[in-house]
């Protein structure tokens, strides 16, 4: 009769439904039809442990009475694509039908290999996989979408018959998210199927919020490296506290820019940031491709060693090479700015102590005599001119001419014999 109306009602939609309905009516029918000549055949003895039917329906009348109607699902729904697997027909369709009204997008696939084809090449948010397929097991796709990446993410309910219990439970056991058994309750598929999508979504936000951090920790390590050398930030990742070490054997170079306390006065102060910021990143530049240790910036003076904190035998020579470099920067700076400037450069080589100083605003430094001298050296120089101690002079003099000694009075050494570095040398020298 229904069927006879539907077009009267516009619901054609529901054809197939009510097919499907009357096909397993009439099994069942067929069904009752066996247990009732069954019964009948029995007599005698034979009916002992049976129900009569006033029995039997005093026990369904007494069930139905105890149960409670289920509550209602809460309006807010999970909704996603939703990919269908199963081999028989009807089933897909009787599931595709239902999550369709529930509002999501669904796929359907007829084996286990058209299922992982499907999965290769688009996005799912949830997959319910039927466990006996004749192509490929439910267990062998399952097994194959969590040995892969691109698969290994996505949720997946088992549909299987109740005698196929032992089996969902190793599919549980292999990464599968829940279950729904045959025939399929609608409250209970919708139940599940909203709380995998709504699990999924939790994961989904977890991935985001994990690789927020990993980005934020990136930020962090590429801001303590470009603070602190490799050595030293993979020490305090070891968890050191206390970082202090002594060098026997380094260069340490100090710069100065002649005049410029006076120049600041004159010129506004985003000029004289820009002029510090030109000079200082070609610095900075230098000592990177050089391979040498920037130590820090004090105002208009800047510094940096070689054999700090890994050694290395040609720290002199690599330093008096960055300062005939920095000297070449502030030339070609000058030539296109009204104002040129100069910088004296003084280099000394001995030990010192290096370590880190600070608790929430690490600072790797060097401290010692060898500090000291060089920043003496430098405020003794000349402008445009890098004056180098006896100790450096000696290491350098096969890569670079170096003036007569010149006796120069050192605050703390009192006259000292010290060189300038006139030119680096050429093959032919």
């Amino acid at each position: 009769m229904l069927l006879e109306d539907l077009d009267d009602l516009n619901a054609g939609h529901l054809e197939a439904d009510l097919r499907g309905l009357l096909d397993h009516t009439d099994a069942l029918l067929r069904h009752i039809d066996e247990l009732a000549s069954l019964s009948d055949d029995l007599s005698g003895d034979d009916t002992k442990g049976l129900r009569s039917p006033q029995d039997t329906a005093a026990m369904f009348a007494n069930l139905v009475q105890s149960m409670q109607p289920a509550a209602p699902l809460a309006d807010a729904i999970a909704l996603g694509t939703i990919l269908v697997v199963d081999d028989i027909e009807a089933n897909r369709s009787l599931l595709a039908r239902r999550l369709e009204r529930d509002g999501h997008q669904v796929r359907t696939a007829d084996g286990g290999y058209a299922a992982l084809k499907m999965m290769s090449g688009q996005s799912f948010d949830l997959v319910l996989l039927d466990l006996m397929m004749p192509d490929i097991n439910g267990f062998d796709v399952l097994t194959r979408m969590k040995d892969q990446d691109a698969l290994r993410d996505i949720p997946v309910i088992m549909i299987s018959a109740l005698d196929e219990i032992d089996s969902v439970a190793r599919c549980i056991e292999a990464g599968a998210e829940d279950y729904l058994p045959k025939p399929f309750n609608p409250i209970l598929l919708q139940a599940r199927i909203n709380a995998a999508l709504e699990k999924n979504r939790w994961r989904e936000r977890e991935r985001h919020y994990l690789a927020q951090m990993e980005a934020e920790k990136q930020k962090y390590e590429d801001l303590l490296h470009s603070i602190l050398p490799h050595q030293i930030v993979t020490r305090l990742n070891g968890g050191e506290t206390t970082i202090a070490d002594r060098h026997n054997d380094v260069t340490v170079l100090f710069s100065d820019i002649v005049g410029f306390t006076e120049m600041s006065a004159k010129r506004p102060p985003a000029h004289v940031v820009h002029y510090l910021n030109q000079i200082f990143s070609g610095f900075d530049e230098t000592a990177t491709e050089l391979g040498v240790e920037k130590i820090k910036t004090i105002g208009d003076a800047y510094m940096v060693a070689a054999g700090v904190p890994d050694g290395r035998a040609d720290h002199a020579e690599v330093i008096v090479e960055v300062a005939l470099r920095m000297l070449d920067q502030v030339e070609a700076l000058n030539r296109e700015t009204d104002y040129p400037m100069h910088i004296r450069v003084g280099v000394h080589s001995g030990p010192v102590v290096a370590g880190i100083i600070g608790s929430h605003r690490f600072l790797y430094d060097v401290w010692g005599d060898t500090v000291n001298f060089a920043s003496r050296l430098e405020s003794t120089g000349a402008p445009g001119r890098v004056q180098l101690s006896e100790a450096t002079a000696k290491r350098v003099r096969h890569l670079f001419d170096i003036s007569e000694p010149v006796d120069t009075r050192i605050k703390g050494k009192g006259q000292v014999k010290t060189y300038y570095v006139i030119r680096r040398k050429t093959a032919v020298d």
